[in-house]
């Protein structure tokens, strides 16, 4: 797509009341952005579904003005971006009706491999949940899946730095533009969901952080996959709208079960038990029901890593969890001399090492 072609693409977005669906009604009938911009407004309203109320205020001067200042920013910041109909756009996304006529893309994103799964659930995780995400991961390194999440709390970022220390890609699905990152304590991992895939969203950084953003992101997290996990989820959730949408797409969803009396299973446990999700008790269900076949060269290649190298901070703090089992991390600090900021990078490290993992309170164990 040329500058002047995304410029116009961008005008067009900023037109109140033409969304994704309208908007590629009116250029598969104009032919493209530009065309639709400069069409007359009688030609317009023959188009099934187009009224007045639609394209009032379509010629408004001031949508070519913010499409400018929004191409700057893209320019300036070094953002990829990725039309509807172009071949770098996800290929199942294109499928989806209200998909996003246009996304913004940073990192080192490889769609060609088709393999794409989405993880969400809960942002309160419990150990039950970490556990099982980590455990799936692991075990479907071996078909070199793309991990698709949201980058919140919880569930999200579990999946994403699992994926990270398996050297699979991964992909954030940000509900903002890129112009900030959500939630803030997250900054830190960028650069490395960056190395290892990137980020995805179709909102502007002009646009007002809502939290109706969320739901409108998760069509994205759902329409891109071949199939969406559940996790865990309490009875309501973000979660559970992502798993309707994914069914709405006609793709797979699987729920890991839990107890019944547990608060973060039951929407998971509803999902399975209304028949909108297979049952995940097993990583190695997903591949069969997915049929996925694995690769007899990708299978000799790709080993499980048997023994990590530790720098000699990282085997200070390896030694202390392991005589003292899970601690804090102020205690940590205290008890191998270390300052805590540098704990904390510490820790990090070891967490994509697949050798640590934090716990709720600040509090980290061996993995």
């Amino acid at each position: 797509m040329t500058e002047n072609e995304l410029m116009y693409v961008l005008a067009l977005q900023h037109v109140p009341k033409i969304g994704d669906i309208i908007a590629k009604k009116l250029i598969s009938y104009c032919g493209s952005a530009e065309a639709v911009l400069k069409e007359k407004h009688q030609h317009l309203l023959k188009i099934d579904g187009i009224g007045l109320a639609t394209i009032n205020g379509l010629f408004n001067s001031e949508h070519i003005k913010a499409a400018e200042e929004e191409l700057q920013f893209i320019k300036d910041n070094g953002i990829s971006c990725l039309y509807f109909s172009d071949d770098l756009y996800p290929e199942k996304l294109k499928h989806c009706i209200d998909a996003p006529i246009l996304l913004f893309q940073t990192g080192h994103i490889n769609l060609k491999q088709q393999r794409i799964i989405s993880i969400v659930g809960t942002r309160k995780i419990t150990t039950y949940g970490i556990a099982f995400c980590e455990k799936l991961i692991e075990q479907l390194a071996i078909f070199n899946p793309i991990i698709v999440s949201g980058f919140a709390y919880g569930t999200d970022i579990t999946a994403q730095k699992s994926a990270i220390r398996h050297k699979l890609q991964t992909i954030g699905c940000l509900a903002h533009g890129l112009n900030q990152i959500y939630p803030k304590t997250h900054k830190k991992y960028i650069a490395l969901v960056e190395k290892h895939g990137g980020f995805l969203t179709d909102f502007w950084s002009s646009d007002t952080f809502d939290r109706n953003n969320f739901l409108k992101r998760n069509r994205i997290i759902a329409g891109m996959s071949e199939a969406t996990i559940v996790i865990e989820s309490a009875e309501k959730g973000g979660s559970l709208v992502t798993a309707d949408i994914a069914n709405s797409y006609n793709r797979d969803v699987f729920a890991v079960p839990g107890r019944v009396t547990d608060s973060q299973s039951l929407g998971c446990n509803n999902l399975i038990k209304y028949q909108q999700a297979h049952v995940l008790s097993n990583p190695m269900d997903i591949p069969y029901i997915l049929n996925w076949e694995l690769e007899t060269k990708q299978q000799s290649v790709i080993q499980k890593q048997m023994f990590v190298e530790l720098t000699s901070e990282e085997q200070i703090i390896y030694n202390y969890l392991k005589d003292n089992d899970k601690q804090l991390l102020d205690i940590i600090a205290l008890e191998c001399k270390l300052p805590i900021f540098k704990v904390a990078s510490i820790l990090l490290t070891m967490e994509l090492k697949g050798v640590a993992r934090p716990l709720p309170g600040k509090l980290f164990e061996l993995v």
